[in-house]
């Protein structure tokens, strides 16, 4: 909703109470009036105009100018006609007393301090004309008026300016994290994909060679475009080499695996032992609860492939200092608020600053597969590395923000 939408609702009631007070004030003071009738019948063409225009004053969109034009001539008009009726001063108020104060709000609310200070005005002059000089309590209420509503006018200014900045700001977001999602996407598959081919064709030499090569200027070409920050997420599966089926608990109605696009899936219980266990192998091992470890499909899908990326990057950048490679271990915790999962090496570690230069260079495995990941989840990613001690990433998730 609209920051200014209250205003309006609120303008609205004010004017309802103040037709019912001038009414009342007119009843119970008619007596006292030089010239009723005429007082009587403008009062009721008021009340009528008033409430038969409720809607224009629900929004900006309705509230157009013809009826702000025709809204204040109302008002102008009790305000010279109130000497006729109450010809020898002895109710005192004009006859749209504080009505009139309406349609210079409404002004306000529509087009800002600017159009308020101009409808203000004009009220102001009718007064001075209706009393003919200028009077201390008459300049007090046209000056009172005239502040309130330039005020008000100006409040909505800047609440229509910060609406549009937000906007924007929101935009920019989206945009940001659409962005990332692809480049993290990219990162586990394609680049990963023309790495290999540029490995697998400088060893096989010849033609082979050749196209491994334009596969590597290729592959530095990507990176160089995703580490500028270009385009949105996909869904969770990717080609890399660390990526796990999408498994239920329970297995759905057929004990099958859902797909990616099935939108049931993406809240479905997952038992995140069942993709994490798909990593176990002679180099990596896997602890888990006796549990099930239950998160929303797409939550723990996610979490998954954040692991996966931690795996990928032990595989290709840590060994065990004698040539050989690192050996991994998964430790799956189940906290009754959050599910951890902690990735550890005993590699040679990550030298200071290397991070930042990979991340320079377009290499987004940590920035963007594992940290953009849990990022999105709500989650964080924790990593302490000790050169030659090994790496560790730990990853947490709340069970209750997915």
């Amino acid at each position: 909703m609209s920051v200014e939408q209250p205003l309006w609702r609120a303008l609205t009631g004010y004017r309802i109470l103040a037709v019912l007070y001038i009414a009342g004030v007119f009843a119970w003071s008619h007596q006292e009036y030089s010239a009723p009738v005429p007082g009587g019948i403008f009062l009721l063409v008021l009340a009528c105009w008033t409430f038969g225009t409720l809607r224009h004053v629900g929004s900006a969109e309705r509230c157009t100018l013809p009826f702000l034009v025709t809204d204040i001539a109302l008002g102008v008009v009790g305000i010279l006609l109130s000497p006729l009726v109450d010809g020898h001063d002895r109710v005192g108020p004009t006859l749209p007393s504080i009505w009139v104060a309406g349609p210079v709000l409404a002004f306000a609310l529509k087009g800002g301090w600017r159009w308020a200070a101009g409808a203000s005005v004009l009220v102001g002059i009718a007064n001075i004309v209706e009393r003919g000089t200028i009077t201390r309590p008459t300049f007090h209420n046209v000056l009172l008026v005239c502040v309130a509503s330039v005020a008000i006018g100006y409040v909505i200014e800047v609440a229509r300016a910060s609406e549009r900045t937000l906007a924007r700001a929101l935009r920019i977001e989206a945009a940001t994290r659409e962005r990332e999602r692809l480049a993290r996407d990219i990162h586990d598959s394609v680049l990963q994909v023309l790495a290999m081919v540029q490995r697998r064709g400088t060893a096989l030499g010849g033609e082979a060679a050749q196209l491994g090569r334009m596969a590597g200027e290729q592959e530095v070409a990507l990176r160089a475009l995703v580490s500028s920050g270009v385009a949105p997420e996909p869904g969770p599966a990717s080609a890399g080499d660390h990526r796990p089926a999408l498994a239920m608990e329970g297995g759905g109605p057929s004990g099958g695996v859902p797909t990616a696009t099935d939108d049931a899936a993406d809240t479905a219980p997952c038992d995140v032992r069942a993709l994490l266990s798909s990593y176990a192998a002679s180099g990596v091992t896997f602890s888990e609860p006796g549990a099930p470890v239950l998160l929303p499909a797409r939550t723990a899908t996610e979490l998954a492939a954040a692991v996966g990326a931690a795996l990928d990057n032990v595989a290709k950048h840590a060994g065990d200092g004698s040539g050989g490679k690192a050996h991994a271990w998964i430790l799956l915790e189940d906290e009754p608020d959050t599910v951890i999962v902690t990735v550890r090496d005993d590699g040679p570690g990550i030298p200071e600053g290397r991070l930042a230069d990979a991340e320079a260079e377009g290499r987004m495995g940590v920035a963007l597969s594992i940290r953009g990941r849990l990022r999105d989840l709500g989650g964080t990613a924790e990593l302490v590395s000790v050169p030659g001690q090994g790496t560790e990433v730990e990853m947490r998730v709340s069970k209750h923000d997915n």
